[in-house]
């Protein structure tokens, strides 16, 4: 899998969560509030049932969730949980609508999200920091914005695309315009930059990883080298508001589940991996071993516990998509995310 697909998958369900209508977002709470009283409503003692939905493809952005699951740890918490891949809607629009209690997204697409009108709130960080950025060949040359200009980018024709690539090159004074933009779809980036593409945006704990694996060295030119702004979250565990409201103790429950989760594969990263692979064995097992070995340090990073998400971060990359016109109105950034259910 090539993670780059991730995050055309973010900005494809992000535009189509635009076009849906506010009285979407009324329904969907009212059926997940519905689905939410028909799976909980057990006897005193039996496992309450729940579904989480991913983001994209399985990879070790999740395994925090598959570790949970398999080793009990959602269990002990009173929870039946079934992950499940996401539909052409994309997780946000599932979770809005009632088809999913939680899911996996982004910031940047909550941060849509919530513009549009849709009730879908943070409940945790997966990895505390940005960790993607513009990869290439290292024969190419390309080892800072500045180096951008006169070569060719391939995205997935998102707005957000061109404007990340002005941001980070105008702190080199480098000119964007003259930086070619393709569509390349969900071209694998290993052909793609030996055939049509000088760079690529990827998410390194995965496609990074590969390269390693294959011999193959990039330069990596990380957001996060280039703005504060764009060090946002990516990816986030998600909840519909209303059940949050209604539900709280089943939050709780999951977050915490998925807390054990995330703390056991940053302590254990090789039995996590394992874990991963003999849920989804499909998976190249070997890219999994070595992304995880690679990803688990970033789960937590510097914060102070797994999950932790800060104010300023919300803030921050919700004015950078403003001032970028990729918002047609501010986004109320303390109602976009809860600490609250963290384990203290």
């Amino acid at each position: 899998m090539d993670m780059r697909g991730t995050r055309k998958g973010i900005w494809r369900a992000a535009i189509a969560l635009l076009a849906v209508m506010m009285v979407l977002a009324g329904c969907g709470a009212a059926k997940t509030n519905e689905a939410g009283s028909e799976k909980n409503g057990n006897a005193s003692g039996d496992l309450k049932k729940v579904t989480v939905v991913l983001d994209w493809t399985p990879n070790t952005n999740h395994t925090g969730l598959y570790v949970a699951r398999d080793k009990g740890f959602f269990k002990e918490h009173g929870l039946d949980v079934t992950i499940i891949q996401p539909g052409q809607d994309g997780a946000d629009k599932m979770i809005a609508s009632g088809k999913a209690e939680f899911g996996v997204s982004y910031q940047e697409s909550l941060t849509m999200a919530r513009i549009a009108g849709l009730p879908i709130v943070s409940v945790a960080a997966v990895i505390q920091h940005n960790t993607s950025g513009f990869a290439s060949p290292v024969a190419k040359g390309i080892d800072s914005p500045k180096k951008f200009e006169g070569k060719t980018y391939g995205g997935w024709g998102a707005p957000v695309e061109a404007a990340v690539i002005e941001s980070i090159m105008q702190e080199e004074q480098a000119d964007v315009s003259k930086v070619k933009i393709l569509s390349i779809g969900d071209t694998d980036f290993f052909t793609a930059v030996k055939r049509d593409i000088d760079f690529a945006w990827i998410f390194y704990a995965w496609t990074g990883v590969e390269a390693e694996l294959r011999g193959e060295k990039l330069n990596m030119v990380y957001l996060t080298d280039y703005s504060d702004k764009l060090d946002y979250y990516t990816p986030i565990l998600t909840a519909n508001e209303k059940m949050i409201a209604e539900q709280p103790e089943l939050v709780k429950a999951f977050v915490a589940g998925a807390s054990e989760g995330y703390q056991f594969a940053i302590d254990h990263p090789e039995d996590a991996a394992e874990v991963l692979i003999k849920a989804e064995p499909d998976l190249n097992a070997e890219l999994v071993r070595a992304s995880q070995k690679w990803l688990s340090p970033k789960y937590k990073d510097d914060a102070a516990r797994w999950g932790e998400q800060k104010l300023e971060v919300w803030n921050n990359y919700a004015k950078w998509m403003f001032d970028h016109k990729l918002l047609d109105k501010e986004l109320e950034a303390e109602k976009a995310f809860t600490n609250e259910f963290l384990p203290k």
